[in-house]
């Protein structure tokens, strides 16, 4: 019997392209293979602060121009102080007769009606809100010296905190160090939602992707208040979060540390201290940072994480 040659029925295992299956268009697969790219981590996004648009709202910063002087402000200081729906602008008159004007980057989020009604004064900015050890350091101050108003110059002393010239990766890896130091391991979150509108969930969320992959220097989050180091807790803490939040604290073992992210957890935000609201984490917790922000995004985060390594001793 004459044999048929069958071999082109059967199929090439070699010639078996999967390719298409994960990529929509073969040609281009290598594009898209994240194997090749190597490194995705971005080295350095603080210092990538030009790729930011313009119009990303980081901090309320106060730049009094020439056209602002005491005398004005002391004429408007009920309606500068009543713009502000969170309370977190006053003006005060010094015994040396220049005006202070206070902003408190604990309670602004960020809505920018300062910046609309008085762009004299105010500037809606793309640079971060730097984490502090207590509530004082919060609060931006600017001194303005005594004016008359057919004068022209005026001497200005700005109280701020600045974190823009500091690098992402070089605050990542002191805190490496420090975790090393301290625990000889990983560093565990246990994050706690008290009633938040999950905008700082997002950005804490954004630390574990491949853009800035916290866990490189040694950061993970954990699914149980025994297993962490620190409690990273977001939201006003509502009334009916409030055991929730005390019991998640008892469970957690010492030496802890209790880090309040975002403009709620600071100060309460836009809530407030209501019926529903507690004002703040620090009036159920004792607060080692604050991470002010609406929301704080992962840089001012991650500084944060840095700041509060500085409460603990080896």
């Amino acid at each position: 019997m004459e044999k048929k040659d069958i071999s082109h029925t059967v199929p090439n295992k070699s010639r078996f392209d999967y390719s298409g299956l994960l990529w929509p268009n073969t040609k281009d697969r290598n594009k898209y293979n994240i194997l090749k790219n190597k490194r995705v981590t971005t080295p350095n996004p603080i210092k990538e602060l030009d790729l930011i648009s313009e119009n990303f709202k980081g901090k309320i910063n106060i730049v009094p121009s020439k056209d602002v002087c005491n005398f004005e402000l002391n004429e408007k200081v009920d309606k500068i102080e009543n713009i502000c729906l969170s309370n977190a602008i006053k003006i005060r008159d010094k015994e040396n007769n220049s005006t202070v004007v206070t902003l408190d980057n604990g309670k602004c989020f960020l809505c920018g009606r300062c910046e609309e009604a008085y762009p004299s004064l105010f500037r809606m900015g793309k640079n971060l809100n730097p984490a502090t050890r207590n509530k004082e350091q919060l609060i931006d101050l600017v001194e303005m010296e005594s004016l008359q108003p057919d004068e022209k110059n005026m001497n200005v002393t700005i109280h701020e905190k600045n974190i823009n010239d500091l690098s992402y990766e070089k605050i990542g890896n002191e805190l490496k160090e420090k975790i090393n130091s301290l625990f000889g391991r990983s560093l565990a979150i246990r994050q706690v939602d008290g009633g938040s509108c999950n905008g700082c969930e997002i950005e804490i969320t954004a630390l574990n992707n491949p853009i800035y992959d916290v866990e490189r220097f040694g950061v993970q989050f954990v699914s149980s208040p025994r297993h962490a180091d620190v409690l990273l807790v977001t939201g006003p803490v509502s009334q009916n979060m409030v055991i929730a939040l005390q019991k998640t604290y008892q469970a957690t073992p010492d030496p802890k540390i209790v880090i309040a992210v975002g403009a709620c957890a600071c100060s309460g935000g836009i809530f407030g201290n209501t019926y529903a609201t507690t004002g703040g984490v620090d009036t159920i917790l004792p607060v080692d940072v604050f991470i002010p922000g609406c929301p704080p995004r992962p840089e001012a985060l991650i500084h944060g994480l840095l700041t509060s390594m500085n409460k603990i001793q080896p």
